[in-house]
């Protein structure tokens, strides 16, 4: 379990970073006679998987807590 979730959480972030590369190369937006060129976005694409990633990640969690993969532990009471 930790492994899948350190996996996710690499793959979240290289995700983000990819995004925020093809926002930087394509800071300007193509405009055409005052109308946006119809082209695939990379970076909303990129900004989409991590979304995706993101909620595959809470699901599994939520998951292998209700199968008994993992034990909620809560922070200690200080009295």
């Amino acid at each position: 379990m930790k492994y899948l979730v350190l996996v996710a959480f690499i793959g979240i972030l290289a995700s983000l970073a990819s995004a925020l590369f093809f926002m930087m190369r394509n800071g300007s937006s193509d405009t055409v006679e005052g109308r946006e060129k119809h082209k695939s976005n990379p970076m909303v694409r990129a900004l989409a998987v991590r979304v995706g990633l993101s909620i595959v990640l809470f699901v599994c969690i939520l998951v292998a807590w209700k199968l008994g993969y993992i034990q909620p532990t809560g922070l200690p009471m200080a009295r």
